[in-house]
């Protein structure tokens, strides 16, 4: 076990800690439909309590706001993404609504993580460590949520603000694998997606990198050519996208310090 998870479960164990969320309801009998023809994995096929992630996409593929889609019911879903994100994903869906038989809405609900299975919510692994995320109506004891940014570091999940924003391809993001689906059938943004996944590929990736200190916006030098950029740190790690053509194995320069892809 390694020490920055032995160093966060002794400080936060038991207790859950706070995660910043924003939630939108889309509930009706159109509602799968309607949600298989806007995202871009498959979410139709979800069981009740089951959930995916995926991504709501501008038509040139770039990212209005990632989401993890919660089956509530038979005609109910809960789609989960950034706080600052609620709004604009109830907006772009109602627009495209049309005739879809159904309602959206933003829920004011509250965010958690969990160490130990509280018995509802989902098994999520954004952090690296079996968690649980649920939400609620009320508030609860909770630790803040930059006890997690360690951890969400190390385990390479990039959120809205830091690693992605609307520029940003999901390729680019590592997303392809476990936001979108290649089988199913037409969404906004999936040509553009498609063409890059099996014709080519991002000229930059976000990878992890081993650096004494760093801080976000950090030059990521490889022989004296700038390479990328530092999205966040912590002591020790770092996220930061990354020319493809760099070797996993070459020693990088992040502030002068050296650096290394994990």
């Amino acid at each position: 076990m390694c020490a920055a998870y032995t160093g966060f479960v002794a400080i936060v164990a038991p207790t859950v800690v706070r995660l910043p969320r924003g939630y939108v309801r889309v509930a009706g009998p159109g509602a799968a439909e309607f949600l298989e023809r806007m995202l871009s994995n498959e979410v139709q096929v979800l069981g009740e309590g089951e959930s995916r992630q995926a991504l709501l996409l501008k038509p040139k593929g770039r990212i209005i706001a990632p989401l993890r889609v919660v089956r509530d019911s038979n005609e109910a879903f809960l789609l989960i993404t950034e706080p600052e994100l609620a709004e604009v994903v109830s907006g772009v869906l109602g627009r495209a609504r049309f005739a879809a038989k159904c309602e959206i809405s933003v829920a004011p609900l509250r965010g958690y993580l969990h160490l130990a299975d509280p018995g509802r919510g989902v098994r999520i692994g954004d952090f690296g460590v079996d968690a649980w995320e649920t939400w609620e109506e009320a508030e609860l004891d909770a630790a803040p949520a930059d006890e997690l940014e360690r951890l969400r570091i190390e385990a390479g999940t990039p959120v809205w603000g830091k690693e992605l924003d609307e520029s940003v391809l999901p390729a680019e993001a590592g997303l392809e694998e476990t936001h979108i689906s290649f089988t199913k059938s037409c969404y906004p943004g999936q040509e553009p997606i498609a063409r890059l996944h099996y014709r080519g590929h991002p000229n930059r990736r976000l990878r992890r990198l081993e650096v004494g200190a760093a801080k976000p916006e950090d030059e990521i030098r490889f022989e004296d050519k700038v390479v990328g950029r530092v999205t966040s740190a912590v002591p020790g790690r770092a996220l930061g996208y990354v020319r493809r053509e760099v070797p996993d194995n070459a020693t990088l320069s992040v502030g002068g310090q050296e650096a290394r892809l994990d």
